[in-house]
This record gives C-alpha cells, sequence and structure tokens, in this order.
C-alpha cells in the first residue's frame, strides 16, 4: 500500500459521519430523462451529460461530501452491444468522473465552506448483475467464473481511476464471489482505495444467501477497503444490518438504503410506499448502531440529503 491518504479516514477524523448523495437515476428522471435503458443512467452521458453534472451539483449543495458517479452501468460489454467502440467507451466512463470533478470543483469554488470538508467524486462500480439489466445485482447467483468477472471489471475500473476519482464505490454487490473478485483485481491499483456496500436478501444475509458477518470479515485485513456496508436496501432492516457489520469488522461501516419501495426488474418500475421521509432521524439510530457513511440509495433526494446534512453538520450531538 502507498503513502496516499485514505480519504475516508481523513473525513471521519474530522467530522462524526461522512454524508453520502442520493438516487441519481431518480433526479435524472425528475429532470425528464427516460432511463427505460439497458444502459439506464448511463444513457444520459450520451445524450445530456449536463444533466449529470446539474445533479451532482445539487447534491453538493444539499451537503453531501461525495457524490457518486453515472458509471453504476456504463459497461465496455453495455456500450459494445450499443456500437459503441472500445476508445470511446472508455473515454465515456471517464467523462463520469470528469462531470463529477466539474461539479464539484466548482461548487468548492463558489462555497469554500468551513465545517465541511472538500467533497470527493467517488466513482461507481456496479455489480456484473447491472449490466445484465435484469435484476441480478438483488439475486447474485450469476453462475460465471472468477475470470469473467475479472475481464468484466478491470478496464473500468482503470479507466475511472486514470480519470481522477478519489475513491471506487463497490456498490449493490449481491455475492461474495464477486466482491472478492473486486477485491483482489483493487490490489492491481495499489494507489486506490475503494468502498465495498453490498445489497441484501435481509438483515443478516447478502442477496445470494452468503452471511453478512462472513461477508464483513473475509476483507477485514485490505487496507484498500475503507468501509464496508450495504446499499439500496429498505430502511426497514438497515439498523440490523449494521449491527451484524459492526460486531464483524473494525471498518467505517457506510448505508445508504434505498426509500423502502420494492424494485420489478421486468417493468423496471418501483412499487410500495417510501419510508424515507424521516432519514435525519433514522441517521441518528443508524450512528448509534455503528454506521459512520450515511446517505441514500435508489428514490432519494438532495432534500432527503438536505435533512442529514442540516442534522450532522449544525448539531452538536454526536460531536
Amino acid at each position: 500500500m502507498s503513502n496516499k491518504i485514505n480519504p475516508i479516514e481523513a473525513i471521519l477524523s474530522e467530522h462524526s459521519i461522512m454524508i453520502l448523495d442520493g438516487a441519481l437515476a431518480t433526479e435524472l428522471e425528475a429532470h425528464g430523462c427516460n432511463l427505460d435503458d439497458p444502459l439506464w443512467s448511463a444513457r444520459v452521458l450520451l445524450e445530456n451529460p449536463e444533466l449529470i453534472y446539474q445533479v451532482h451539483s445539487d447534491y453538493f449543495r444539499a451537503g453531501a461530501d461525495c457524490v457518486i458517479t453515472a458509471s453504476y452501468q456504463a459497461t465496455m460489454d453495455g456500450f459494445s452491444a450499443r456500437g459503441i467502440q472500445e476508445q470511446e467507451a472508455l473515454d465515456l466512463m471517464k467523462k463520469t468522473v470528469l462531470l463529477a470533478r466539474r461539479a464539484r470543483d466548482d461548487f468548492w469554488q463558489e462555497n469554500n465552506e468551513t465545517n465541511r470538508p472538500k467533497p470527493l467524486v467517488v466513482a461507481s462500480v456496479g455489480p456484473f448483475g447491472a449490466y445484465l439489466a435484469d435484476g441480478s445485482e438483488y439475486v447474485g447467483n450469476y453462475g460465471v467464473t472468477d475470470d469473467t468477472l475479472a475481464d468484466f471489471h478491470r478496464s473500468r475500473m482503470s479507466a475511472l481511476i486514470e480519470a481522477g476519482a478519489d475513491l471506487l464505490a463497490f456498490e449493490t454487490i449481491p455475492s461474495l464471489q464477486e466482491a472478492r473478485v473486486l477485491d483482489s483485481l483493487l490490489r492491481e491499483f495499489p494507489d486506490t482505495y475503494a468502498w465495498l456496500s453490498f445489497s441484501l436478501k435481509n438483515e443478516k444475509e447478502i442477496s445470494e444467501g452468503t452471511k453478512l458477518s462472513e461477508c464483513a470479515r473475509v476483507f477485514e485485513t485490505n487496507d484498500q477497503i475503507a468501509a464496508i456496508g450495504i446499499n439500496c436496501a429498505p430502511v426497514t432492516i438497515v439498523t440490523g444490518a449494521i449491527q451484524e457489520l459492526r460486531a464483524n469488522t473494525n471498518k467505517p461501516l457506510l448505508v445508504y438504503p434505498n426509500s423502502g419501495e420494492t424494485y420489478n426488474p421486468e417493468t423496471k418500475t418501483w412499487h410500495g410506499h417510501e419510508q424515507c421521509n424521516a432519514f435525519d432521524i433514522r441517521s441518528e439510530e443508524w450512528y448509534q448502531a455503528g454506521a459512520r457513511l450515511i446517505g441514500g440509495c435508489c428514490r432519494t433526494a438532495p432534500q432527503h440529503i438536505a435533512d442529514i446534512s442540516k442534522k450532522w453538520r449544525t448539531s452538536k450531538i454526536f460531536k
């Protein structure tokens, strides 16, 4: 490992929590984008990249200490299926980082605030299942080899790092196999840190059924994994999952749940009722359970992040 500073550690040494952003796709849809597409938010990279810049800017203004790039579903295989050649695909992946960096730098120039850290650009590395665009990231039993997964992820990771991401987000990971592959790939980039967050079956198991406690222990010795946690889980199972992780790892814990609605991958629609209106209140419960990086995933908005920011950056409760 190099002497490069762990960016999560740097923020948590000065602040009680690191505030993550909320959903990107939900906001793009609110701006009129149609994301019913295998490329999902990556489609907007091709059609209207300035909207991505705008959404990132909105989250910085809401108080986020980082934004997650639009690269979740931006993959070589996905772009190739759209007829996009390799070099253009790599450039588009890098563009996700450059858009986020521009939004961050423009914001910071205008709002160099003393009570918050300079925000990070976190490059999303979505799971193999996201490329399949069939909801596999919520199941996880792909039936592919480690080499297939490594080949799938390596070029995107390399492009995102080259473009200047501060950190990688291995997010919505449904299987221990894929998490292990990402962990081993990360070692090929010794100056890079990442967080690792799983999708859940319930508060004790990740999507494929492996115990969350086992997943926490496996990565304990890799210092490049700067935080571990869960994302895109319903808020109702978050506290239990944090407690499960806390008992099995010393790494900072991250949590960015969805709004509590249920996603149907066949119709690509959300159903049920959102339960995230009190994110600021829930964040206190999550903090007490052990979470130190807190934000939102699908169906959450800048207002949810603003509520968290107002609570944690102006309140002295846990300072």
